[in-house]
């Protein structure tokens, strides 16, 4: 069943508000500050729209997270019912330091619609739109994935560009890519905004691998499921706490490899706002008159964010100016 079409824009709003009050501590070196300001706006935001909402994907369990906690309900208590995943500010440390690419993230799904994933690692392969299905896979060899993406591109495979997060867990595969010489396109954090720079050419990533968080996955899968894209992960566990939490959530084949359509089974709304400048949006600009900020959406059951892959950007991306209000 579609989502109503009337969401849209409270999303958005919601989003836009958690990135203001994320905003004013870019560069302070105080991470933990401007993750509890987007919190706490976006929470307010949420709080106003009518609907049953459930938080599926959020800051963490009840006893970590005092607001905007998995199991959390939001919103007015009447409406449609709506499963919601959110990272208020998807990469802390850019905002602290001053850095591209922090975002304010939200989906939303019907009820039982979006997958619950644990906080555990997730490996992940992503490759853009307007590609056979199938042309990688997560458990082919590496070299395989990039030799048939290539053939498919009409590309070398030196050609290619290979988005993946620069940690020591991925050295040997850093090392294999180099000596294949590969572009890199190194990343310190912000696995969200890295899996979402296949969507479109402009950005010269043509595939993003790696070992990231499970519910950036989730959210991140969210906005490739409306643009024809394809991704597959696994959930890894690291200790029997994460197996039972896995079990607790409905999980019990830990091993299953995970498409789109399981992570996303059906409508999806996927909003994000700029907090930094970066390759997807603008940051936050304030202004005597309020904020002004860009946002990304998308909408799987809307022709209006399913033109093509070189207009979608264009046209769903959406500048406002929030007024400085209670942002204090």
């Amino acid at each position: 069943m579609p989502i109503n079409k009337s969401y849209i824009n409270k999303f958005i709003k919601t989003t836009q508000l958690a990135a203001c009050g994320a905003s004013l501590f870019i560069g302070k070196k105080d991470k933990n500050s401007a993750d509890k300001a987007a919190v706490d706006n976006m929470r307010a935001e949420l709080n106003k729209i009518e609907m049953n909402g459930r938080i599926v994907i959020g800051e963490g369990e009840l006893d970590e997270a005092p607001m905007l906690y998995i199991g959390e309900n939001v919103g007015t208590g009447t409406g449609d019912d709506i499963d919601i995943a959110v990272d208020p500010v998807e990469g802390t440390n850019f905002v602290a330091y001053n850095k591209p690419n922090a975002i304010a993230v939200l989906a939303a799904a019907n009820k039982n619609e979006i997958l619950h994933a644990p906080e555990t690692y997730m490996n992940k392969i992503v490759v853009g739109p307007n590609l056979p299905k199938n042309i990688v896979d997560l458990d082919n060899d590496l070299e395989d994935n990039l030799r048939s993406l290539a053939k498919e591109k009409s590309k070398k495979i030196n050609e290619l560009t290979v988005c993946i997060l620069d940690r020591p867990r991925h050295n040997e595969i850093i090392n294999k890519l180099k000596f294949l010489k590969v572009n890199l396109k190194l990343i310190t954090d912000g696995d969200v905004c890295g899996a979402l720079l296949v969507i479109n050419k402009k950005n010269n990533i043509d595939i993003f691998i790696g070992v990231g968080g499970g519910p950036e996955g989730v959210l991140a899968a969210a906005a490739l499921t409306c643009f024809g894209c394809q991704m597959q992960t696994r959930l890894l566990f690291q200790n029997e706490t994460e197996i039972k939490r896995a079990n607790e959530m409905g999980i019990s084949n830990l091993d299953k490899k995970y498409n789109l359509d399981d992570m996303i089974k059906g409508d999806v709304i996927f909003c994000a706002t700029g907090i930094t400048d970066g390759e997807l949006m603008s940051g936050i600009k304030n202004t005597n008159d309020g904020f002004i900020c860009e946002s990304f959406a998308s909408h799987k059951n809307s022709n209006f964010f399913n033109i093509s892959s070189e207009k979608i950007l264009k046209w769903a991306l959406i500048q406002s100016l929030i007024k400085t209000g209670n942002l204090n």
